[in-house]
């Protein structure tokens, strides 16, 4: 609930669960002290900064339609020929299922084990899969580190498509854990043009490690309310947003 509202109250709780509010004060205090969020008077919240970082399988499935609709849109813009640089995130995930399904001739690099899967496994010779090594991360399912970095460097791609854990106010790209944002910092820095992709919790949302700013992004694809938040955290840093 709370990943879903971004805040909860102990009467919500008790209402909800039909469960005492001591009960609902209880588990509170757990996830608090595990810091997974801040409590409040009469609830909780999420972290401001939240170091907490959820694995792939569990981000795959939090707002699925919305990932579907912005990878719809972003293959719509694709040529052939392209390269693309695609990133760990769940929400890039869906772009390159897109990409399966559209059967679209391009070459695709990415450090993501889940789309290598999808991709090797598609009954789609026209698309050309070239898989990033590295030390591999069970919890998001990619491989990171020195060597994934340094593979990136033997690339250029027309294309980047990734997704940050939270876009800041002032719009900063931030994410959860440091091997990933580096790896996703040296995509920014070898493609031409960078996509970032956005539900509209990115922008209520945010990790402790810094990725880039808004003026190395070119495009944003970003759904529902967050297309307000987009137009005043990255239009001014002249972020083309496109809502979907």
């Amino acid at each position: 609930m709370l990943r879903t509202q971004r805040s909860v109250s102990v009467t919500g709780l008790e209402e909800q669960f039909a469960i005492s509010s001591m009960t609902a004060r209880r588990d509170l205090e757990a996830l608090a002290r595990s810091g997974l969020v801040r409590r409040t008077h009469g609830g909780a919240v999420l972290p401001d900064l939240a170091a907490h970082e959820d694995s792939f399988r569990h981000r795959q499935e939090l707002e699925a339609g919305e990932k579907k609709r912005i990878a719809a849109a972003v293959v719509e813009t694709l040529e052939p020929g392209e390269t693309l640089f695609i990133d760990s995130s769940t929400t890039a995930w869906y772009v390159a299922e897109a990409i399966t399904t559209a059967a679209i001739p391009l070459t695709v690099v990415t450090s993501s084990l889940p789309i290598m899967d999808l991709i090797s496994e598609a009954d789609v010779p026209a698309v050309e899969l070239v898989a990033l090594g590295g030390s591999f991360r069970k919890l998001t399912h990619s491989f990171v580190g020195p060597d994934a970095v340094r593979a990136l460097r033997g690339y250029r791609a027309d294309r980047l498509v990734f997704s940050v854990k939270g876009v800041t106010a002032s719009g900063d790209l931030t994410d959860a854990e440091s091997l990933e944002a580096e790896v996703k910092r040296t995509m920014i820095a070898y493609a031409n043009t960078v996509v970032l992709l956005a539900t509209a919790t990115k922008f209520d949302d945010r990790g402790r490690i810094v990725v880039g700013t808004a003026d190395e992004v070119d495009i944003v694809y970003v759904t529902g309310a967050g297309a307000s938040s987009a137009n005043r955290s990255l239009a001014p840093h002249g972020v083309t947003v496109k809502r979907v």
